[in-house]
This record gives structure tokens, C-alpha cells and sequence, in this order.
């Protein structure tokens, strides 16, 4: 149905003048076009004991890491941008991969079934620090950037010199060994024993420090060096894989000793 191009009034399409105003209908009138907003919606399906993040797509789009689409079903395209020299340069150093591929249209997506836990992160405005390897899915309106460790953390915490930022506004899909756990600090301070910390607000900081006074009680406690989170946000951990990546650390150290034992 066409509108009047001065007032907006609907009009009959036959009409040599609009009801409304009585300015004359000529030249091109606009129409009405309903235009559905497009909607992203995630949620962790379990198959054969593997989960799997499923994706349904209503003329909308997300970004996802390199390699971790299984399959999809409808109108969809899939598209892989070509990153910059300094990405590029990024992704020798924290061995993430830098290419996330965009997947747009009308569809469902499976991505790749996992022995992993998956975990729907609801941005509101804020910035998250992620783990190595812990980002899997966003929404394309969240920004995916790079944060610079102090060199001391890099070092030592495992966490290298770059750690993947997820931020704005929209839901990230994470990956962790075991349930995820929220600690809310409040000019607190966290000490982690291990990489179990899977992600961080933007105003919580680590370091790296000494489990206790001086060298020598540090090497006699067994526990050397310990990442340290300080400050004000929420910290989100996995202090115990899930019962099958269990299990495959003990196979896997169970070879390793095995292989030890042929060799020596």
C-alpha cells in the first residue's frame, strides 16, 4: 500500500490526491516494508554424550573461530576476511587463530561436538579478557581485539603476551575444560593455582607473584609462582574439567609414563 511522500498518510493507490493533506499523488510513493529485526540465538545442545553449540540465524549473522563450523542448513553464506600485517603478527605470538569466519542469512549451524562446556557470556556494555583458546562465537556486533599482558605475566602465567578481548554489547560463546564459575571481586584478590581462570572483566588484573615470602619457603610450599587476580569485576573459573577431559589427562599421563618407562 502506497504513503503519502508529505505527510505519511496511507492512500489508496488509484488516488490523485492524498485524504489527509491533499498534496497530489505523483512521481514514485514509498511503501510500507517490514523488515524483520535479525535475531542470533545460542544454545548448547548434547549429542552422544558430546555437546555442540547450535546456531539459529533469522536474517542475522555471527562470527565464529576458524575451523569450528560442523554443518548448517538454510540460506546461508559463509565469509572469511583477510586479516592485517599487525593480526597477523598477533597470531605468531598467542597462536590464536586470527581469521573469524562470518556466517550470515536465514539457517541453522552446528558447530563442532566437543567433550568441552560451552558457556553463553551476556555482554551489557562491558569488556571481558579471555583465556588462550577460550573464545568460540559472537554476535557481530561484539568487538574481538587483542589485550597486552605486562612482560612478568606473559612470562609466567601461561597466558602469553596477548590475550583475546571480547567487547560491547551481545552474547560470546566460551570454551573451558569443566563448569564454569563466577567469583565476584570487590577490591579483592583472587590466587589461582594453575590455568583454570578462564575469563576476566577488564577491571580485574593479573600478576604473577610468589605463593609465599621469599624464595626459599615458596620452594619449600610446592607451589612457586601463582597468577594473582586483583580489583573490582568477576572472574570466571574452571577449577575442575568436566568427568570426560578427566579422563582423557589421566589416559594421556598414563602413555606418557608407559613411553618413559620404553625409553629409559
Amino acid at each position: 500500500m502506497p504513503f503519502c511522500s508529505n505527510c505519511g498518510n496511507e492512500i489508496n493507490a488509484e488516488a490523485a490526491f492524498c485524504g489527509g493533506c491533499g498534496t497530489p499523488v505523483t512521481g514514485k510513493q514509498t511503501s510500507a516494508v517490514n523488515t524483520p529485526a535479525g535475531k542470533v540465538t545460542f544454545d548448547v545442545v548434547n549429542r552422544e554424550r558430546l555437546n555442540m553449540v547450535k546456531v539459529e540465524l533469522e536474517n542475522a549473522s555471527f562470527r565464529y573461530e576458524a575451523g569450528a563450523m560442523h554443518y548448517m542448513q538454510g540460506n546461508l553464506e559463509l565469509e572469511s576476511n583477510v586479516p592485517g600485517v599487525g593480526k597477523m603478527f598477533k597470531s605468531m605470538i598467542t597462536k590464536e587463530k586470527i581469521i573469524k569466519p562470518v556466517i550470515s542469512g536465514t539457517g541453522t549451524v552446528f558447530m563442532q561436538p566437543s567433550f568441552g562446556e560451552f558457556t553463553i557470556l551476556e555482554l551489557q556494555n562491558d569488556e571481558w579478557i579471555l583465556d588462550q583458546g577460550a573464545y568460540y562465537a559472537s554476535e557481530p556486533d561484539v568487538e574481538i581485539g587483542a589485550y597486552t599482558n605486562r612482560a612478568i605475566s606473559a612470562l609466567f602465567s601461561g597466558e602469553k603476551w596477548f590475550q583475546t578481548v571480547v567487547a560491547g554489547t551481545g552474547k560470546v560463546v566460551i570454551v573451558s575444560a569443566g563448569p564454569l564459575e563466577e567469583i565476584e571481586l570487590v577490591n579483592d584478590k583472587l590466587v589461582v593455582d594453575g590455568r583454570f581462570a578462564v575469563a576476566r572483566t577488564s577491571g580485574v588484573e593479573l600478576k604473577v607473584a610468589k605463593a609465599t615470602r621469599g624464595i626459599f619457603s615458596t620452594v619449600i610450599s610446592g607451589e612457586g609462582l601463582v597468577n594473582t587476580f586483583t580489583g573490582t569485576g568477576k572472574v570466571l573459573i574452571a577449577p575442575v574439567d568436566n568427568y570426560f577431559n578427566t579422563l582423557i589427562s589421566i589416559v594421556r599421563n598414563i602413555d606418557y609414563k608407559v613411553q618413559s618407562l620404553n625409553k629409559g
